[in-house]
């Protein structure tokens, strides 16, 4: 457990920083399955399957950004000198990168499952 001058000096604790990373990655899987399941029933074959899983997983990011990251992070830096950039996440997460794609890959295999096997139910 760090102590409160170490928090001091390096206000990040890496036990939160994995949790908002664990919800933000389960929030990504089981959105990932859903997308699945919309891409089959609608029929979305190749890439256009694939765009929509990758659309989708980015839009999912984005609100999760607008409906916790960003009002959160506008309230704890409310002086001007410590304001930041309009994506910065890295007072909740380790990088931006991180934040924005790391759960593409995650979610992927649940996507494709879900897809092809709603794809095979619908058109069967």
């Amino acid at each position: 457990m760090p102590t409160e001058k170490e928090l001091q000096i390096s206000p990040l604790v890496p036990d939160s920083i994995l949790h908002n990373s664990r919800t933000l990655v389960n929030l990504q899987s089981l959105t990932a399955s859903l997308f699945g399941v919309v891409a089959g029933i609608l029929g979305l074959e190749s890439y256009s399957g694939f765009l929509f899983y990758l659309a989708f997983s980015l839009l999912t990011t984005a609100l999760f950004y607008f409906v916790r990251v960003a009002p959160a992070s506008s309230f704890a830096s409310s002086t001007p000198a410590q304001k930041a950039g309009l994506f910065d996440t890295s007072r909740y997460f380790h990088s931006p990168i991180a934040f924005w794609t790391g759960g593409l890959g995650n979610g992927l295999a649940g996507y494709i499952l879900t897809w092809t096997l709603f794809y095979g139910l619908v058109r069967a």
